[in-house]
Order: structure tokens, then C-alpha cells, then sequence
């Protein structure tokens, strides 16, 4: 894999343009008007695309599918849903994902990153499938080095390819959010405990039963300690391709959203690559499950906002992306008024003169 050198992602910080966008927006807000969070996400979108004026007009959300050989230990959990069958949902428009984003304008996108079946071609998938799944982390590596870089290059190669300001991403798949938790946790030494879920009633027996698999592969593999090789040893092909995503979109200046464990994991691995990719992310949430905001808390993230959704990973950056559009009206020209003497911006429109308003 070529490399990816940090210098391609610069750091956002700009005192200068700082203080513009601040100026900016507090002749923005007036007297007796709190912006909340949006001040602070204009800001932010402000400074990682250096303009004064930045925009947000379009996105694509990028959902990557992929099997994992973890699951053949029965690390689901009884609700647990196939990868082909999440996938199938996905095309035939049957979960409120795909009806959120086509109402916010959003493009989505799933890519085959490496689904055990063979899926038949639709207008919405990209086939980019390294294997058919990955091999059991507890037994061997999940994936060789080789298979690694190819998918990270996939990933790189879609972020390029895809137009837009901003770009959504987020990973599903038979023991994606397991095998994220694994890679989280081998990545920063937290404990895996912190990042995994047992479904909405919980049974210590599973849980138990999770851990010890769980806890088989992070043993075999901890010893390792560059990113990119323990991303092979237990990660998946969706994290992978996402943080080739992430690196391409931020080396072009776009805004990040990132959703979902698999994500996580994804920036985790992507910022050890380059550090200052994280200045360029925003985490947006799905489900309000405990492992989730395990894994935000160890990313230092906080969720743009969080409104108690239980839905596929993707959903909350597709509830998100309005709010950000908003956040950046904060600091869009004011029409050809803008920049005109006081006397000029308060002249009255419609056609009334002052007498008659």
C-alpha cells in the first residue's frame, strides 16, 4: 500500500480564520439569542474546510458489509440478523435508513467488502469484496496484511471517487460490532467488557461466553502493536475500506461523519495513520447502547446529537446531516447584502418603505 502520509491531512487549527468565523457568527446571533451547539459545529466545519463561507450541499452516506469469522462462535446473540439479510433490507428500501437519507438528499451507497454470499448486482451496491468474509481471529489472523491494504485502498479509492461536502460512513455485518469492539480494545488496552453489548435483555451466560471468545483472540493477538497488523489480525474488511474512506475524505477536506461501532473502530485505526484526521470526524449514533458510548468516550467523541433511535447503523448521521446544514447557515452569505454599509442591510424589503411598515 502506498503510504498516507499525515501531511496529506493537515491540522484544522487557524487562529486567523478562527476569529473571523467567530466575529462572524456573533453578528450572526444578535442580542438575546443563544446558538447552543450549533455555534461550535459551524465552527468546527468552518475550520476543517478553511473557508469563511463553508458549505454543505451535498453527502453520501456509505453503508460497508462484511462477514466475520468470529461469528461462527455464536457471538450474535439470539436477535442477531445475517449479513445478506441486512444487506437484502437495505435494497428493497424496507428500513426507515433508506427513506431518512432519500429525504435529506443524502445518496446512499452499500459496498460489498467482503460478504460470505455472492450478492446479485443492484443500482445501489458497489462490489468491492476482498473475501468471502474473514477467517476466525481467535483461531489465526482474520485476514492477511495483503487482504488489509487492498481493502484499505478500496476504501481510499471509493472516498476519491465519490462527489459531495461530506461523507457518512458506518459498517454492518454478522460480527461487525463484536469483532469493532475486539479491534477498540487491542488498539487502546480498554477493557473489552466496556465495549460490547449482550442484547436488550441480558443473559450472563452469553455475556460470559462472549468475553471468553472474545478474550481467546485478544490473547493471541495482543502482542501486536502497529495498527494496520492488528487491524488484519481482528478486524474486519468494512474497517478497513472505512478508514481508507476517512483518510481520502479528509485529505480532500470533506466533513466525517462517523456511526457505529465498526466506524469507530475505522477512526481509531485511521488516526494512528494520520493524527489529524479526528479534527475532520464528527460520531453520530444509531442506538444508545452502553458499548457505544464506551467506544465514543474512548475516541474522546461526543454524538452530534442523540435522539434514543434503536436502528441500523447509519440512521443517526442521516438525522444528523440537517442539523449540520443548519450549523453552517450560521456563516452563509447574506444574499448581495452582504458586506453592504449598516444603512444599506436595513432598508426594508418587500417593497415597503419605513413609513409604511
Amino acid at each position: 500500500m502506498a503510504p498516507v502520509p499525515g501531511a496529506l491531512i493537515p491540522p484544522t487549527a487557524n487562529a486567523v480564520l478562527e476569529r473571523k468565523l467567530r466575529g462572524k457568527m456573533e453578528d450572526r446571533r444578535g442580542a438575546n439569542v443563544a446558538l447552543g451547539e450549533l455555534a461550535p459545529l459551524a465552527l468546527r466545519i468552518g475550520l476543517l474546510q478553511n473557508s469563511e463561507t463553508p458549505r454543505l450541499s451535498s453527502a453520501q452516506l456509505v453503508v460497508f458489509a462484511a462477514d466475520h469469522g468470529l461469528a461462527v462462535d455464536d457471538i450474535g446473540g439470539p436477535s442477531s440478523r445475517s449479513t445478506v439479510t441486512t444487506v437484502l433490507r437495505l435494497m428493497d428500501e424496507s428500513t426507515p435508513l433508506v427513506a431518512i437519507a432519500r429525504s435529506q438528499g443524502m445518496e446512499l451507497t452499500v459496498v460489498d467488502s467482503g460478504v460470505a454470499d455472492t450478492l446479485t448486482p443492484h443500482p445501489r451496491l458497489l462490489h468491492r469484496k476482498i473475501a468471502h468474509g474473514t477467517r476466525n481471529s481467535r483461531l489465526g489472523v482474520a485476514m492477511t496484511t495483503e487482504q488489509a491494504h487492498a481493502a484499505m485502498r478500496a476504501g481510499m479509492e471509493i472516498g476519491h471517487a465519490l462527489g459531495g461536502d461530506a461523507v457518512a460512513c458506518t459498517g454492518v455485518g454478522s460480527g461487525s460490532a463484536q469483532s469493532a469492539a475486539l479491534l477498540l480494545a487491542c488498539l487502546s488496552g480498554a477493557p473489552l467488557r466496556d465495549l460490547i453489548d449482550d442484547g436488550p435483555t441480558p443473559v450472563e451466560a452469553f455475556r460470559n461466553h462472549l468475553l471468553r471468545v472474545l478474550d481467546d483472540a485478544r490473547n493471541r493477538h495482543g502482542h501486536l502493536d502497529d495498527p494496520v497488523e492488528l487491524l488484519a489480525a481482528v478486524g474486519g474488511f468494512e474497517v478497513a475500506m472505512m478508514a481508507g474512506l476517512m483518510l481520502a475524505g479528509a485529505s480532500r477536506r470533506r466533513l466525517v461523519l462517523a456511526d457505529g461501532m465498526a466506524a469507530c473502530a475505522a477512526l481509531l485505526v485511521a488516526s494512528a495513520i494520520a493524527p489529524a484526521l479526528p479534527e475532520y470526524c464528527l460520531c453520530t449514533r444509531s442506538n444508545s447502547t452502553p458499548a457505544l458510548a464506551g467506544a465514543l468516550e474512548l475516541l474522546g467523541m461526543r454524538p452530534v446529537f442523540d435522539l434514543g433511535v434503536d436502528a441500523v447503523d447509519g440512521t443517526g448521521a442521516a438525522l444528523a446531516w440537517p442539523l449540520l446544514r443548519c450549523a453552517v447557515a450560521l456563516l452563509a452569505p447574506v444574499g448581495e447584502r452582504e458586506g453592504k454599509p449598516a444603512a444599506d442591510r436595513e432598508r426594508p424589503v418587500s417593497g415597503l418603505s419605513a413609513s409604511q411598515k
